[in-house]
């Protein structure tokens, strides 16, 4: 692989709250000087960066690939026992197109009204309710395949696998393989590896990017300090142990994952296959959903007339008429949904 030739498609900005420590104008920066056509935005729980992350990318000839970083319950999104809820699996999901893009939106959305216990969750209901669009990655060493993995627990790991592939389909999910100089990674890897051949499951090779350069470590330190209420004398806390998740080229990318190449491919194929793009300035409404038998104008002229019989039993044929002449203009300015999710929120 020539330099260029790699995307990564697992990325903190600032916005992943105290723990991403490389802005997005930096990252964005980063890749372009790095010779990247794509990067992505995959914040933990949120997608907060999305606009400003699509505008640098777009502003710099990079393609923009919209993630995030979810939170998965280990039970349900409704359970919230102590020490048993209150750490949740980690999986990176990543827009293909306009249908996972809003699909991703709404899974964040009901992470936070319907799940948050510490964090905001979502669970495999929701997974399969909107999985649709969305290419899945395994994630970090916190990902549900990797600790099963780590816990001795390989057919556990394999059953999640086929989990995870008929949720999300037989092409949109993929094995994530991580190599920051950790001891837990060395021991998942060849795992990971070994479950992708006997599942015929892709690979993808990832950097867990928190920070633009190697040297910004100490800066992702200093915001772990103050997440946790440590400072950086406590031995005894949260902390990354190399300074190894930064942006890396993609000749680093290559020497580490040099064993995988179809890992190495596996980022450009994902990029490719990423389309969303976002308009703005333009109005934006929501797909108002009618009866059976109704389209958008003739339900608001069913509910605009019982409205009208409500008030006046046998209406005047001169509020007919003027109501007639309202709901034409309605309909020619095309407003008739608008209308009704007015009516839906009033009501």
């Amino acid at each position: 692989m020539a330099g260029g030739d790699f995307v990564h498609l697992h990325v903190h900005s600032q916005y992943s709250l105290l723990d991403g420590a490389g802005r997005v104008e930096q990252l964005v920066e980063a890749a372009a000087d790095r010779g990247m056509k794509a990067l992505s935005i995959t914040d933990h729980g949120v997608m907060y960066g999305v606009i400003d992350f699509y505008k640098a990318a777009k502003a710099r000839g990079i393609k923009p690939i919209i993630g995030a970083e979810v939170y998965l319950a280990r039970r349900t999104r409704h359970d919230r026992q102590p020490q048993v809820d209150d750490s949740p699996y980690h999986l990176v999901l990543l827009a293909e197109n306009q249908t996972g893009y809003k699909n991703l939106m709404e899974l964040v959305t009901r992470s936070f009204l319907e799940g948050f216990y510490y964090k905001p969750r979502v669970d495999m209901e929701l997974l399969k309710q909107y999985s649709s669009g969305l290419i899945a990655l395994s994630g970090c060493v916190a990902g549900e395949i990797p600790e099963l993995i780590l816990e001795g627990r390989y057919e556990q790991a394999k059953e999640a696998a086929r989990r995870y592939r008929r949720i999300f389909g037989p092409n949109n999910f993929f094995l994530e393989l991580q190599d920051h100089g950790l001891n837990e990674q060395k021991r998942v890897n060849p795992l990971l590896v070994q479950l992708a051949r006997e599942l015929n499951i892709p690979l993808v090779a990832t950097n867990d990017v928190h920070y633009v350069r190697r040297q910004d470590a100490r800066i992702h330190d200093v915001l772990l300090c103050i997440q946790t209420g440590k400072t950086l004398e406590d031995t005894d806390r949260l902390r990354f142990s190399t300074e190894e998740f930064y942006l890396k080229s993609a000749g680093e990318m290559y020497q580490i994952f040099e064993k995988y190449p179809e890992a190495l491919a596996n980022t450009l194929a994902i990029a490719e296959r990423c389309q969303v793009e976002l308009e703005f300035g333009q109005l934006h409404l929501p797909d108002y959903q009618v009866p059976p038998g109704y389209d958008l104008d003739s339900y608001l002229k069913e509910l605009c007339y019982r409205g009208l019989k409500e008030r006046f039993g046998e209406p005047p044929q001169e509020a007919k008429e003027r109501l007639d002449y309202e709901l034409k203009i309605i309909r020619q300015m095309g407003y008739s949904g608008y209308f009704l999710i007015v009516w839906d929120l009033v009501n």
